[in-house]
């Protein structure tokens, strides 16, 4: 009942904010996949195959499934990567009649020749420390340019706005997915979005129609702090039973 309430709110904020007109708005609920053990390898991912959400991933994506629970969803988007496909599978396991389309165009960074590679040895190349500071003229060999991430994300998400309008869609993808396409609609130049925070299994939601955009939340992770908290709690209990 609170996610509808909270549902409700957002769309009476943003029609006020575009003077109470009848524009269809898409809401795009960017949410990043849970964690994954593959981080502690220290290598970079990409589209590595067979990255798994962990124990603790799989916990955080429940949490996320049940706070999605009672939120009218009409869409379920994914990238086709295991990470992003299992955190969509905790989404689903409350909307049954949802299916999980796969979204290769919202998919992670193709790395080319850096995929699986040490992130200590890539950091010592010169490329390194363009993605970091300018990511605007940054490309990987073999790979992407972070341009074109940019662009075929966001273009991605607008053409699933046209099609849903004044619906909700999920989008489960990845961090510097959701962070490129949170800056083009804040009108936050390529290179600075990096300052953006996108957590595990967090929600950042945008509003989409004919008029301005609207980025109403970033980084919501209210149910893993729930989560957190009960953890901490039941290890309290443990330690000091009554």
């Amino acid at each position: 009942m609170r996610n509808w309430l909270v549902y409700a709110m957002i769309q009476n904020i943003v029609g006020a904010l575009s003077g109470g007109s009848n524009t269809p708005m898409t809401q795009i609920l960017l949410v990043r996949h849970a964690v994954n053990d593959f981080v502690k390898t220290n290598r970079l991912a990409g589209w590595t195959p067979g990255v798994h959400l962990n124990d603790e991933g799989r916990e955080q994506a429940e949490a996320l499934g049940r706070r999605l629970s009672s939120s009218p969803i009409h869409r379920l988007y994914a990238s086709p990567l295991e990470r992003t496909m299992e955190t969509a599978e905790a989404i689903q396991r409350y909307h049954s009649a949802l299916e999980i389309v796969p979204a290769p165009a919202l998919g992670e960074v193709r790395y080319g020749d850096w995929e699986g590679q040490s992130i200590a040895a890539l950091r010592m190349r010169k490329m390194w420390q363009l993605v970091q500071e300018t990511p605007s003229r940054a490309y990987f060999p073999n790979g992407e340019t972070m341009r074109g991430v940019q662009e075929r994300a966001v273009n991605e998400v607008e053409r699933l706005a046209a099609l849903h309008p004044r619906e909700t869609v999920i989008v489960v993808s990845h961090a510097d997915l959701i962070k490129m396409v949170i800056a083009h609609y804040l009108g936050m130049h390529l290179d600075l979005f990096q300052r953006l925070v996108v957590s595990p299994a967090s929600i950042s939601t945008l509003m989409l129609g004919f008029g301005r955009p609207y980025v109403v939340t970033v980084n919501d992770m209210a149910h893993v702090a729930q989560l957190e908290n009960e953890r901490r709690l039941a290890k309290q209990a443990q330690t000091n039973p009554p």
